[in-house]
């Protein structure tokens, strides 16, 4: 990885291009760090004389045979004595000025340090695609006047008859196409050792080698028309047409827009622009998310409970850190919007992170309603332009509010007055890969810090760790014990203390100061100078929250019930269709079947790249029956006879969306559903599509999986029910408890938020569960005291630390061999525990045999963790290792 404390002596230079000779004038230098995989040193450019280049913008530099994207870390009054003059490159051009803040660029360092991440891996995910562009080589024919040294050559009957097998298939492909030009990648794809034909090419003079320049993301213009002069009488009476149109329309209008009004040909225009009566020039067309129009939006009363909130929160000068804790349906986010109305107002923006890209549409709206245009969305569904249109629109420094998901956590906002992590318990937050394998919520934690502004973290059900962080603020502003949990009252109550920042936080205060231990970047994240809990008990207008009833599977397939539905829940649905109102089915799984199974040998069909069986997917009535992989895609048709018995008796085994929509389809043909699952949101726009459909009335039912449970706002919704529990329950995991109680809580949550009472239905096979008896009592409380008395019995987090190496490869035995290599060699350590080696939970994903190494230690006593550089160099290049620092899904 890319360490800070660089040796200048051990720099390397970009291999020369061409030489040149140093001149009267004062040659100037920028170490830079170039967007190349491997590549993680800094590289030494000279500044051209016409450029003015500051640390932390974004270049195009020579590198080898390509132009990369890099970016400006420091200047050099003289490059490094070992480096000749002569061999130092210069650099092309600059992308983008002046991106990177002291306080931002602080921030990246952090992320690269605690993570293990090279620098530019890091930048990478922070800036929008297409800033950090490449270039790429191309072949074309040559033609024209070009032609002189291969006349001889393409005068002959043949001429493909004096070159070898390799050079003419290569030949003939760009004779082929209208354009004769074509990438060497594709080249190399299409014909075997491209390289040799392609030289005896070039060596003939048939084709010329050149390198394309990075396609860089691009501001989007569009051409305008403007009024300039009075309509006189040398004009035919189409062109005053034009011009009448034009100024009953203010004087301006796009030009595609005017020529459709008027049915018109650019060419009039065109004759009107000679004849000075309008001017057409080209202005930048922002691509941002479009919305519905609005409703302008005001503040709401509050209850006491949010008034407490909010007055604690306006009261906040500087960094802190605050949890609210408010049941669903209490109001959040009024409180996010009353807390940001005045930062507004004072020149400041506020970021707003959200777990799922479902959730935006919905919150984005009373967001905009509120703060009409100053609202943008930022998250991976936008286009590459949208992303850069919006992201440089941040940079202007106007107040704004962001509403994003993870990566929004980079968001160049300057002026940041608020960040706000809505549903903070939610898993989404946390990257797996690719590296870095970033929680937003740490990354908010140090960005608030930085730039002196409070964190909100808001949730009906906090992580056990946020939980436990206000736990032990408190312990240590009051003197309580550890255990104890005091009385809260409706408004909330704030605990201060002051801590020393981590090791790792001053190691890290300059761009380029050194990192004093690799280990001080593992300090715990939760190191915050204040704490504040704010409680909201209660939901809006004192609405109850909805009664949960638990129904025992175990007794309705007693009873002779063999549906996928308890006849409680069967009863709810028909008063749902008789009443008129709407419902919420919740299943953890989407597809129709979990699995595929022979009722005679009982042979499960699996993915022939992954260690899973195959989910049924039903596309409509009478299409081809198909089987799909939901871990690398693979599909296939449903067999008719069983591939190890030849039995006919394959059976459709477990329940998934699809699965439930086709029996409620059954048993309740007049009830209008709409399934709401990552299969039917794959569009863009669709999340927004879907739920307007349901908050029109135009289903009486949504079907979904986790994206239901996520903060939807849904007040007309009063039946919640929940198929099959249990799937969320029994998992080989340390957080499946925790995971289980967040998702049935949130899902339960969203029933009863109208003015009509809501009822919870939930099924399951376990009913003795503690998650099961929690979810019941909507307790929070004795849940969380339950689970946490057995994580730190365990030393798991939060009372513990982990890191989770994962090695994948190819071959199977080498990458459990080196596993076990690297166990091995972790294990002289007595400081932390050794967990593993051992087979990840689905052994074989997508061909790639996956390994995994549990890292466990204590989060106050930081032991002398492995310089990862070299368990990085135990493995083979065909093993692949990530390093997953806190890691939040360990199967």
């Amino acid at each position: 990885m890319y360490i800070n404390d660089v040796n200048l002596s051990t720099l390397v230079v970009a291999e020369s291009g061409k030489s040149y000779q140093s001149g009267a004038t004062l040659n100037r230098w920028v170490e830079v760090l170039v967007d190349c995989p491997g590549s993680t040193g800094l590289f030494t450019y000279r500044l051209p004389a016409q450029l003015e280049i500051k640390p932390g913008d974004i270049l195009s530099v020579p590198f080898g045979a390509q132009q990369l994207g890099a970016i400006a870390i420091r200047l050099l009054a003289e490059p490094n004595v070992d480096l000749p003059p002569e061999k130092i490159r210069e650099v092309e051009d600059i992308v983008s000025v002046g991106f990177f803040p002291t306080a931002y660029w602080e921030l990246l360092n952090r992320v690269a340090a605690y993570y293990y991440t090279p620098l530019i891996q890091v930048i990478r995910v922070a800036l929008p695609p297409g800033l950090l562009g490449r270039s790429q080589r191309r072949i074309r024919l040559v033609r024209g006047e070009n032609t002189q040294e291969s006349r001889y050559l393409l005068a002959s009957p043949n001429p493909s008859a004096f070159l070898t097998p390799t050079a003419r298939q290569i030949w003939e492909l760009l004779q082929a196409q209208s354009a004769g030009n074509y990438s060497f990648i594709y080249l190399q794809q299409k014909v075997k050792s491209a390289y040799r034909g392609i030289r005896e090419l070039l060596r003939f003079g048939l084709v010329e080698s050149y390198l394309e320049p990075p396609r860089l993301t691009k501001p989007k213009l569009q051409k305008a028309v403007m009024l300039t002069g009075i309509i006189d009488h040398d004009l035919t009476t189409r062109q005053r047409e034009i011009l009448e149109v034009l100024r009953r329309r203010g004087g301006e209008l796009w030009q595609n827009e005017l020529l459709q009004i008027c049915n018109a040909s650019s060419s009039i225009l065109k004759t009107l622009a000679q004849k000075g009566y309008i001017v057409v020039e080209e202005r930048e067309v922002l691509r941002t998310e479009q919305g519905p129009a609005l409703v302008g939006d005001g503040a709401k009363s509050l209850t006491a409970a949010q008034a407490s909130a909010l007055e604690t929160i306006q009261t906040i000068d500087g960094f802190a850190q605050v949890l609210l804790h408010g049941v669903t349906g209490s109001g959040k986010t009024e409180v996010y919007l009353q807390a940001i109305a005045p930062l507004l107002n004072q020149g400041k923006s506020a970021l707003v992170l959200v777990p799922e890209i479902g959730l935006t549409p919905q919150l984005t709206d009373r967001f905009r309603a509120r703060f009409g245009n100053k609202v943008s969305v930022y998250h991976s569904a936008l286009s590459d332009g949208e992303r850069y249109d919006t992201w440089r629109q941040m940079l202007t420094g106007e107040p704004q509010v962001v509403i994003g998901t993870r990566s929004a956590v980079f968001a160049p906002l300057p002026n940041l007055g608020l960040i706000i992590l809505d549903e903070e318990h939610d898993s989404s937050f946390k990257q797996d890969s690719p590296i870095p394998t970033y929680h937003a919520r740490t990354v908010a934690q140090w960005r608030a810090e930085l730039e002196n502004c409070p964190l909100i973290l808001g949730s009906a059900t906090p992580s056990l760790e946020s939980w436990v962080s206000v736990r032990r603020q408190e312990a240590g502003g009051r003197g309580q014990g550890a255990g104890e949990q005091g009385s809260r009252e409706a408004g909330g109550e704030s605990i201060t203390h002051n801590s020393s920042l981590s090791t790792q936080h001053s190691a890290l205060s300059t761009p380029h100061s050194a990192l004093s231990t690799q280990h001080s970047a593992l300090t715990t994240p939760h190191s915050a100078l204040s704490t504040h809990y704010l409680s909201l008990p209660e939901r809006i207008n004192s609405r109850p929250l909805p009664p949960v009833e638990i129904v025992d599977m175990r007794q309705e397939l007693q009873q002779g019930n063999r549906s996928i539905f308890s006849r409680s829940l069967q009863e709810a649905l028909q008063q749902l269709q008789e009443r008129k109102q709407q419902g919420i089915l919740f299943i953890h799984r989407r597809g129709h079947s979990t699995f595929v199974s022979c009722r005679s040998c009982g042979y499960v069909l699996e993915c022939p790249h992954c260690d899973v069986s195959l989910a049924y997917h039903h596309t409509e009535e009478g299409a081809p029956e198909l089987l799909r992989c939901h871990y690398c895609n693979y599909t296939r048709s449903h067999p008719k006879f069983c591939p190890d018995c030849s039995s006919p008796y394959l059976k459709f085994f477990g329940s998934g969306t699809q699965r439930v929509a086709q029996e409620l389809g059954r048993q309740f043909p007049e009830l209008r559903l709409i399934r709401f699952d990552s299969d039917t949101t794959r569009n863009k726009g669709s999340h927004r599509t879907l739920l307007t459909q349901f908050a029109n009335g135009e289903a009486d039912l949504l079907v979904g999986t986790q994206m239901l449970t996520k903060g939807l706002d849904l007040p007309q919704v009063t039946l919640v029910g929940v198929v099959a529990a249990d799937g969320l329950l029994h998992l080989s995991d340390y957080r499946a408890s925790e995971r289980a109680f967040q998702t049935l809580t949130q899902v339960a949550g969203r029933a009863g938020r109208g003015d009509d009472p809501g009822r919870v239905i939930v099924q399951t096979y376990t009913l003795e569960h503690q998650v099961i008896a929690a979810v019941r009592s909507h307790d929070y409380q004795s849940f969380s005291e339950a689970e946490l008395e057995q994580r730190q019995a365990l030393n798991y987090p939060p009372y513990g630390r982990l890191i989770l190496l994962r090695l994948s490869s190819l071959d199977p035995i080498q990458v459990q061999n080196t596993a076990q290599i690297i166990a091995t060699a972790l294990s002289t350590e007595e400081e932390f525990e050794i967990l593993g080696p051992a087979p990840a939970s689905i052994l074989r994903v997508a061909n790639r045999y996956r390994w995994q190494i549990l890292i466990k230690f204590a989060p106050d006593a930081l032991p002398q963790l492995p310089d990862w550089e070299e368990v990085r160099d135990i493995c083979p290049q065909s093993v692949s290792l990530t390093i997953d620092v806190d890691p939040l899904n360990i199967m």
